[in-house]
């Protein structure tokens, strides 16, 4: 779950991280007045995504009326999909230096990744790709968590302007946030030095882990909730798990490994997959919102199913799912790949209503599907 900036600021600020001063609106009128009680101030559209500068979406103000009329032409545009309907109006900060801090969950070390960068304010991929030496990375052992000598040993030799010291305890702070919120990505760009020497946080980037939401209701209560597609909204409802994607290679697995794994596969074959759904034992009653779900995309060519028995019986998967492919009556070539507990069962039920037989093997399934999709698509 994504957090916009006037809800992310308040986890750095609640770790001792400081921020400017700020406050909502939702009218060219508040901001007016939140610009007489602060003085100078930044109008930054309020979005959960990037790049609001170079969409125009922020603006400086130096008196009430010109903070009125930023907010009146930023209120109602449209940025990355997204229509602004608030703005924060922040105390302008006196900028020396600007840095970039983030913490993330790392999928290679399986836990949290610390990056600190001296090119603040420059979106990370750019970066990373132009010049991958001035992003520093440390990984974290999240059972003994953040120590000060990584921190300082992070940004050692950097020249940071005599802020090393501050610098590593705002990382520090910044750890704990995340560990504290459940923070899938907790990220400072630009973090700054004012020319007093202060380090503030310009802006914050929170993404909460979405497993964590029943753990953390209060703070999921704040957060930018994902913008589903007709079918994502199908898949919510039924409690089903279906992200759509750009591919034409429909997929249908039992747990999320598995649907993740023959996803991979899929594009391992060049293919590309149309979605992402998990389903399992409850694939007996659901299989007739999961199979029109699946096919619901417009442009898909072909669907790979893939089970495997352990607490879900494949026949009891097989079951439902043939109960609704005997139903949707779906014209599509579709290829199957099942192994585990109930196999043969599932592999008889497939052969007697569908007559057809499985692929050996995943990877047999999947290069299957990635064919097909290919011819139909005549390419």
């Amino acid at each position: 779950m994504n957090f916009e900036e006037y809800a992310a600021k308040p986890i750095l600020a609640a770790a001792g991280i400081a921020v400017p001063a700020s406050q909502l609106a939702t009218t060219p009128e508040q901001a007016a007045k939140a610009c007489a009680a602060i003085g100078q101030v930044v109008i930054k559209a309020q979005v959960p995504t990037g790049k609001r500068g170079k969409a125009g979406g922020i603006q400086l103000a130096d008196t009430p009326d010109q903070a009125a009329q930023h907010a009146a032409r930023i209120i109602g545009m449209d940025i990355g999909g997204h229509r602004v309907e608030k703005v924060l109006v922040e105390a302008m900060s006196d900028i020396a230096f600007e840095y970039y801090a983030a913490i993330l969950n790392d999928p290679a070390s399986k836990g949290p990744m610390l990056m600190f960068s001296t090119e603040g304010g420059m979106d990370i991929e750019e970066i990373a790709a132009e010049s991958p030496e001035k992003l520093r990375t440390a990984t974290i052992d999240i059972r003994r968590g953040l120590s000060a000598e990584t921190a300082q040993a992070l940004i050692g030799g950097l020249d940071l302007n005599g802020a090393n010291d501050a610098i590593a305890d705002v990382l520090l702070k910044l750890y704990d946030a995340y560990r504290t919120n459940d923070a899938e990505l907790l990220e400072i760009n630009p973090l700054i030095q004012t020319r007093s020497g202060t380090i503030v946080a310009l802006d914050c980037k929170f993404v909460l882990d979405d497993s964590a939401i029943k753990r953390q209701p209060e703070l999921a209560a704040k957060g930018t909730p994902d913008r589903l597609t007709a079918l994502e909204k199908i898949g919510e409802d039924n409690v089903i798990k279906y992200i759509e994607l750009d591919g034409n290679v429909a997929v249908l697995a039992n747990g999320a490994g598995l649907t993740m794994t023959t996803m991979d596969v899929v594009r391992h074959h060049g293919g590309a997959p149309a979605n992402f759904c998990e389903i399992g034992g409850e694939a007996y009653t659901k299989g007739k919102v999961a199979l029109e779900m699946v096919l619901g995309k417009p442009g898909v060519k072909s669907l790979v199913v893939n089970f495997c028995g352990a607490f879900a019986r494949c026949d009891v998967m097989m079951d439902g799912l043939l109960n609704a492919w005997e139903e949707l009556k779906p014209e599509l070539p579709v290829f199957f790949s099942i192994a585990g507990t109930g196999d043969e069962e599932a592999i008889r039920m497939l052969k007697e209503r569908l007559d057809m037989d499985p692929y050996p093997n995943m990877d047999a399934a999947s290069k299957a599907a990635v064919d097909a999709a290919r011819a139909g698509a005549g390419t």
